[in-house]
């Protein structure tokens, strides 16, 4: 095609001085690190980056450059020098996410001859991985970092520690657990109960992998109230070092009540982003997984739109209309949409230029629909340079080049910056303007400002797109991408695209910036729980530049800080549940259409519930219900569960449990309930059951269930 896109040029935000931005910050400010929505996140597996001081490199057998399965001598004054050098902000990132950086095993593992490069086997969370650097070369790769805008975001594993047990083999370091070189537990001798010991998981069921081991990793119990304290102090510490995000391990494989009072303890100590890893094959819904992003507290990887983008534009066994039935079913799935972060590739799947057959084409094509797509977009690190893989460890090679002249570095470094100028990149609904089985053109509308994409993917085949509506206003817009892709213009009048062609092989981008706003508009809530007094930002566009109030239903909160793209605001105290937050401009003008936020109880615990001698008919699950927010408010539709009943070591049908995050300190009463898939509900007879819940430890209580 000969498309020319010409741009009507965004209105930059106003840019504020230091002192400012501890009063008030825009919402693509560095120091927001609650939203990331506005943010490119660039995934670095830190050992494979850039060894910025061969020094602090291992000796011995775990280091050895040639095999994948060693230590490479990548740390963070690595990644510290090519922030300095220019690599990562001229390639418009302006957040990394690294390796977990507490000190791991320093030995080989037996069970797989490898190192602990990746960082997943930790030993003491309360230190740095003396290969990666000190606590003085985090600090200053943080601080380095923030000063060139750019968040840091730490990859951090608290399902479980080293690999214990594996047939006959024998563990040197037995997955010990260390507090500041203090030794917690060991998994061969655990009085304090540590750890879980059910076998390895079969990933049958959700039981199965939360309290089963993977792999023969010694399993951190964090019901238990030691283990339950070294994980919110631990995280506390890596947050007063700097931290703005944490990426969290096998979410998947860990009680999700335990996983909420985790979350609320970090939301009172520090507003950062949050986001898990829940494992999925496919593109298709999972029930667990949406409950999970949806009520947790936290955002999630979003497999199910990596599932999609590498289907149809990798393998190519998905079209592109199928690809967009994804992306819409996501948007409506999940609660908060934009805070879900997206992928083409990662450390655990194959590079995308392996996947699609070195077909560097579909790499750029990739990029160009996941920078413009709903989500917060991940760049695995060497992707931009075409590196490939199959799989674990040589999808985690060396960092192949920086060569800042490769096309897809090319596209990110033109796509990214919009994100942070236009909030249709960072907010916006898609909606599909052409579609076939090649080609897919969307749009994504926020307020008044417009984001427009074109894909073709055919090697072959060019079409004339005609009739395509839009939300453009009227005039010729320019490609974002400057004809990288063979993009040109697209001119538009009266809501209507003028026919064009899209040559095989093309992309495009065309948007538009709103200088002014008809009303505000809510992008994200972040976090979207929290007690009383916790601060709380909110992320759009036309709040104005004074300030307004903040409703929390009827309740006006404290203002923080107000800008006309960012505001914080303290959670007020009121009674608990679920409510509409709303926003009033000083010149009268309201929105409340964002996701109810969860305001809880109280500080919270986690608490086990276990529920013996319940027979169940077939269809029929043991769930508890109670008299505050976190257990239902009595309603059956909001009762808790279903609860488990095939783990040895806790409880086995008729016995049933569940672990639940519940406000600390409070006496609280519930029931038990049996419920069918059609909601048919038997209650409990006899008195309510009655516990007061503890503080500052995890709990358990045990009742019968009353016929």
């Amino acid at each position: 095609m000969v498309l020319t896109f010409a741009i009507a040029l965004p209105s930059l935000l106003p840019v504020l001085n230091a002192s400012a931005l501890s009063q008030a910050l825009i919402d693509s400010d560095v120091t927001n690190s609650a939203s990331f929505s506005t943010d490119t996140i660039y995934q670095i597996v830190t050992d494979r980056f850039f060894d910025g001081d061969p020094s602090n490199n291992p000796t011995g057998e775990i280091f050895d450059k040639s095999n994948n399965r060693k230590y490479h001598g990548g740390d963070w004054a690595g990644i510290t020098q090519k922030i300095n050098d220019g690599y990562l902000t001229n390639l418009g990132i302006t957040a990394i996410w690294i390796s977990s950086p507490v000190e791991n095993i320093t030995t080989i593992d037996p069970s797989n001859n490898s190192a602990a490069y990746h960082g997943y086997w930790a030993k003491d969370f309360y230190r740095t991985n003396s290969f990666f650097g000190s606590v003085d070369d985090f600090k200053t790769m943080v601080d380095t970092a923030h000063a060139a805008d750019i968040k840091v975001v730490i990859d951090f594993a608290p399902n479980h520690t080293s690999t214990a047990e594996y047939g006959s083999m024998v563990f040197p370091e037995d997955g010990r657990l260390y507090k500041d070189g203090a030794l917690v537990g060991g998994f061969k001798n655990d009085s304090a109960g540590i750890f879980n010991y059910e076998e390895w998981t079969d990933f049958s069921t959700w039981e199965n992998g939360i309290y089963h081991s993977m792999y023969g990793l010694a399993d951190l119990n964090q019901m238990n109230g030691t283990v339950d304290n070294y994980l919110k102090e631990s995280i506390n510490l890596w947050l007063d070092y700097g931290v703005d995000g944490i990426r969290v391990d096998a979410v998947k494989h860990m009680p999700m009540g335990w996983q909420s009072n985790w979350l609320s303890s970090i939301y009172s100590h520090k507003p950062v982003f949050v986001f898990g890893e829940w494992f999925n094959g496919g593109t298709g819904s999972d029930a667990e997984m949406d409950c999970f992003a949806n009520e947790s507290g936290m955002s999630l990887l979003d497999f199910r739109f990596a599932n999609a983008v590498r289907s149809a534009l990798g393998s190519k066994t998905m079209s592109m209309q199928d690809f967009y039935d994804v992306v819409v079913a996501t948007e409506t799935g999940y609660k908060e949409i934009n805070d879900q972060v997206t992928f083409i590739d990662n450390h655990d799947m194959s590079r995308f230029m392996t996947l699609a057959n070195n077909n560097s084409s579909s790499v750029d094509m990739a990029y160009v629909v996941q920078m413009t797509s709903s989500g917060i977009p991940t760049i695995y690190y060497g992707s931009e340079q075409y590196a490939v893989g199959a799989s674990d460890p040589d999808n985690r090679g060396d960092m192949p080049s920086f060569n800042t002249n490769s096309k897809a570095y090319k596209i990110i470094s033109r796509l990214a910056p919009m994100r942070k100028t236009n909030p249709a990149a960072a907010y916006g609904k898609t909606v599909e303007r052409w579609v076939n089985s090649d080609v897919l053109i969307y749009e994504r509308t926020f307020g008044n400002s417009v984001v427009y994409t074109a894909v073709n993917r055919s090697s072959t085949t060019g079409y004339d797109i005609t009739g395509a509506l839009t939300a453009l206003p009227n005039g010729v817009y320019s490609d974002v991408l400057q004809g990288l892709c063979g993009g040109g213009n697209l001119t538009v009048s009266k809501g209507a695209v003028g026919s064009y062609y899209l040559g095989a092989g093309q992309s495009a981008v065309w948007q538009y910036t709103a200088t002014s706003e008809d009303a505000p508009e809510i992008g994200n809530i972040d976090p979207l729980m929290g007690i009383a007094g916790n601060v709380v930002t909110i992320t759009g566009c036309g709040f104005g530049s004074t300030a307004g109030t903040v409703n929390f239903g009827t309740k006006a909160a404290t203002i923080v800080s107000w800008t006309d793209s960012c505001i914080r605001v303290k959670v007020p105290t009121m009674t608990a549940g679920y409510y509409n937050i709303e926003v009033v401009t000083k010149a009268g003008a309201s929105v409340s259409n964002y996701a109810k936020f969860k305001v809880l109880t109280a500080e919270q615990v986690a608490v086990r519930f276990i529920c013996k001698n319940a027979d169940t008919a077939f269809g029929q699950n043991v769930y508890i219900i109670g008299n505050c927010l976190e257990l239902g408010n009595w309603d059956t539709e909001k009762a808790v569960g279903p609860f488990f009943n095939a783990t040895g070591s806790i409880a086995t049908y008729p016995n049933w449990f569940f672990d639940v995050s519940v406000p600390a300190g409070q006496n609280i009463e519930f029931k038990f309930i049996k419920k069918d898939a059609a909601g048919n509900v038997v209650w409990e007879g006899g008195m309510n059951h009655t516990y007061t819940t503890p503080t500052g430890t995890t709990g358990e209580v045990s009742n019968y269930f009353y016929n």
